[in-house]
């Protein structure tokens, strides 16, 4: 999961770049991994996010605590206070030499109680190499702020996923559509959503840093959903895991799945709660369309410093009753649009819009705000395919013409102008289309070699 997964073993002592040992207060490692991480793209990049497999550590069997990755670049910390020492306790982050500590963390994506990918972030330049070390060895200290947020929470009596960066987050309150909910200042809020049950639409009037939420969905894709192509009669017919042929049953309108034995229904786990990475797993089952029987697996990763959210769904079961069935992934036409991106497996839609309570059950009065926006993207190697759909409120769909495994992935991403990064249409446009490259091409990560600290002599 995740635009950076390409790492190349290549062990051996050739080749190995020389930087001094890193200590850290009285942490002083003899044992360190050396890597590569390469840049291909002639653009800088920030916040790139960096997997590597248990698999590909010369060492797989590793307690998180004896692995402290260090970029040799960064300037060292000088070292805490009295105060900030006193106030931190014994975990808190010492004085460094020789590089800098870098967020980092081991997760588990299996639970299996084996963690499975070390993930973190770098900055690099455009066709930059750089060297980046996993020193080994027991080190308790250093406090990870949380940059990013995933969890299940009972909102308004209803079981639903939020995960979040600092300035956009996302959540699931119809089925399979998300919402989008936008902060004025870099936080993290969804907490604070779930747990004191705040109406998304009213958290300003409590913190206006807060933002608001910013995606109508009722019946449409809302800030991304996935479908299913299965009339190729009609291409601009679309099948969706809420609205089935027992739902439309109801002897009411309704919004929601019918019974839970008797129609699709919803699971939600979460697999990793920060601080870099964050994720949100759905099991959709029992999906009966009317002319096939479908069930997936759907994980959705939200990474620090970054303004979207990556997608991964695999039908575990996909029985089609008619030829030629594709999936397909698609956001709601912003409701005043004056912008439309539409290229290769980009698509944004974005323009003004008034944020208000949807049940119009008050006297609030809409907030105009001048600029909203939502983007897709799925990468070339699913061939995705436009499709305008004017039902559910209108909205831009890609069709994906490959899968394989029975398993595709996408990107999403809003922003607003009242929000601190990518205020603007041009800015907007300009962040997807770079997201879209990184997506494209992820960091390529070569193991180096592994290094014993020589001995010093008399010592």
């Amino acid at each position: 999961i995740g635009f950076c997964l390409l790492l190349v073993l290549a062990c051996g002592q050739l080749g190995a770049t020389e930087h001094p040992w890193y200590t850290q207060g009285k942490f002083k490692p003899v044992e360190r991994l050396e890597f590569t991480i390469s840049n291909t793209l002639d653009i800088d990049r920030q916040n790139a996010p960096v997997v590597i497999r248990r698999e590909n550590f010369p060492e797989p069997d590793l307690h998180e605590m004896r692995i402290t990755v260090v970029d040799p670049a960064l300037p060292s910390y000088e070292g805490p206070s009295e105060e900030l020492l006193r106030k931190q306790g014994g975990h808190q982050l010492r004085a460094e030499e020789n590089g800098h500590a870098v967020f980092h963390q081991l997760d588990d994506l299996d639970k299996d109680g084996i963690w499975d990918e070390l993930f973190f972030q770098v900055d690099i330049g455009a066709r930059e190499s750089k060297t980046v070390y996993v020193y080994l060895g027991e080190n308790i200290r250093g406090w990870n702020p949380h940059f990013t947020h995933a969890n299940i929470g009972s909102y308004a009596r209803h079981i639903m996923p939020f995960w979040e960066s600092e300035h956009v987050g996302w959540k699931i309150w119809f089925a399979n559509a998300v919402d989008v909910y936008a902060k004025r200042k870099p936080m993290l809020m969804s907490n604070r959503l779930y747990m004191e049950n705040l109406d998304g639409y009213g958290v300003s009037a409590i913190d206006r840093d807060m933002g608001s939420d910013i995606q109508g969905v009722a019946a449409s894709f809302g800030g991304g959903a996935i479908c299913l192509f299965e009339n190729i009669q009609d291409p601009t017919a679309v099948s969706m895991p809420r609205f089935t042929p027992t739902q439309a049953k109801l002897p009411f309108r309704s919004s929601w799945n019918a019974g839970q034995l008797s129609d699709t229904r919803y699971a939600y786990e979460v697999v990793v709660n920060g601080p870099v990475r964050s994720m949100i797993r759905i099991k959709g089952m029992n999906w009966n369309s009317g002319n096939g029987f479908y069930e997936y697996d759907q994980t959705y990763t939200v990474f620090a410093k970054q303004s979207y959210t990556e997608s991964k769904v695999t039908f575990t079961t996909f029985s089609p009753e008619v030829e030629d069935v594709k999936p397909g992934v698609g956001i709601r036409k912003k409701p005043e649009e004056d912008l439309l991106v539409l290229e290769d497996g980009i698509i944004i839609s974005g323009g003004p819009e008034a944020i208000r309570d949807p049940s119009n059950i008050d006297d609030r009065e809409a907030q105009r705000v001048d600029f909203i926006g939502s983007a897709v993207i799925v990468r070339d190697e699913y061939s995705p395919a436009y499709q305008w759909i004017s039902e559910r409120s209108g909205n831009h769909v890609f069709r994906i013409d490959a899968m394989q495994g029975n398993t595709f992935e996408y990107l999403l991403s809003s922003a607003w102008s009242e929000g601190a990064v990518y205020n603007t249409r041009q800015d907007f446009t300009e962040y997807v289309r770079q997201t879209k490259l990184e997506y494209e091409n992820p960091l390529r990560v070569r193991f180096v070699v592994a290094q014993d600290q020589p001995a010093v002599v008399g010592g």
